[in-house]
């Protein structure tokens, strides 16, 4: 059964998916620009209010003004295309300020990558609230699909009205969101840089800020670009008059750096400033590695890859430590990402169970291929090992 209602507030409508178990429900998020064009063109025709008769010309005239008129409503001054903005096609109050993103900064490679990192991540969270988020700024801006996503990370149910349609609504649901989220992050130091003004007026920069502070606070096991920085169009009204400026934000730093791990080791130093030694130090592990994986006919080409299921660190561990892991203890094949994390898990108990210091990476980033977070495992292991036959 699919249930429609129309949501006011921004002119689109939510589809119900209603399975045999009506608490599971699936939001699906459409953009009705071209209808809400249609339906304001329909409405305001003239000749309900007015008096005297107009000719065929002049009405098609008003109906094609009213449809760009629509259009240009629509088209939100948080549109990169316009990034040369103009009286015509923004109402700002006196001294209101917009912001939006820089085209180019929108092209950019690394903050599309961050983009759909980010999207995917939220998708696989709700995966069993069957909703799916297709735009961040169209899905979040209204705190339905926040409030889901953190009731999941943080296993809390938030008092608040489970669908609002006026901007009110959505606001005080908003408020209620992040009043919680403020609670989470403000004992770690996170630097809030978002608001419910912020978030609910669609400012793309503030929901990314948001949703990589919730990523890097609940450890989500997703690997975020590195030193994504986009340039800020803020257009503001003064003496009637519109004036822009460009500001660099910076949406993510070192992954270290984001974890609160602001220890900077070897490991830091040799990929900053000494990338030419990298592969010695590489041909140097992958030599250690093979004096024991060769024992059990295994060999290692490949650091990045052939760590990143746990089974080689499993069975090293193994091997360095004398004994035989029974196969029950984990997947020999992993397949899904779950069972590749469990394993490289695993290893990392073995390392704590023969007296070495927790990793400092964390298993999620060994599977994600993260380079340096192998080497750092990889190196714990040589430096106490390196002399065993």
């Amino acid at each position: 059964m699919h249930h429609m209602f129309k949501d006011h507030g921004r002119g689109e409508e939510r589809g119900f998916l209603s399975p045999k178990n009506k608490n599971c429900s699936r939001l699906e998020l459409r953009r009705g620009s071209q209808a809400l064009v249609a339906s304001l063109a329909g409405s305001l025709l003239p000749g309900s209010d007015r008096s005297g008769v107009e000719t065929p010309e002049h009405v098609q005239r008003e109906v094609s003004d009213l449809q760009e008129e629509g259009k240009n409503a629509i088209n939100s001054p948080m549109s990169p295309a316009l990034a040369d903005i103009h009286p015509e096609d923004t109402q700002l109050e006196e001294n209101e300020e917009r912001t939006m993103i820089d085209p180019t900064s929108r092209d950019d490679p690394k903050f599309k990558e961050l983009v759909k990192v980010l999207l995917n991540w939220i998708n696989d969270v709700l995966v069993e609230e069957r909703i799916i988020v297709k735009q961040l700024e169209e899905d979040l801006y209204d705190g339905q699909v926040l409030q889901k996503l953190l009731e999941k990370l943080a296993g809390c149910k938030l008092n608040v009205t489970e669908v609002t349609q006026s901007e009110i609504g959505q606001k005080q649901k908003l408020q209620t969101v992040l009043e919680a989220v403020h609670d989470l992050l403000r004992p770690r130091g996170w630097a809030l840089r978002w608001s419910v003004d912020s978030i609910h007026g669609k400012n793309l920069v503030a929901i990314l800020h948001l949703l990589v502070s919730l990523a890097m606070h609940f450890r989500a096991p997703i690997r975020l670009p590195e030193h994504v920085t986009v340039q800020v169009v803020v257009v503001r009204k003064r003496e009637g008059l519109l004036h822009s400026s460009h500001i660099s934000e910076e949406l993510t730093t070192a992954t270290e750096m984001m974890m609160g791990r602001f220890e900077r080791d070897a490991f830091d130093t040799l990929f900053d400033h000494a990338p030419d030694k990298l592969s010695v130090v590489k041909k140097s592990l992958i030599t250690f590695v093979n004096k024991h994986l060769n024992k059990l006919n295994l060999e290692v080409t490949e650091l990045e890859t052939q760590f990143a299921d746990g089974v080689y660190l499993v069975l090293l561990m193994g091997l360095l430590e004398d004994y035989f892991v029974p196969l029950h203890n984990f997947y020999l094949t992993p397949e899904s990402f779950d069972q590749k994390v469990h394993n490289v898990s695993f290893a990392f108990e073995l390392m704590l169970d023969g007296g070495l210091k927790k990793p400092k990476a964390r298993p999620e980033d060994v599977v994600n291929l993260d380079l340096k977070s192998t080497l750092r495992v990889l190196y714990n292991l040589f430096t106490k090992y390196k002399n065993v036959e």
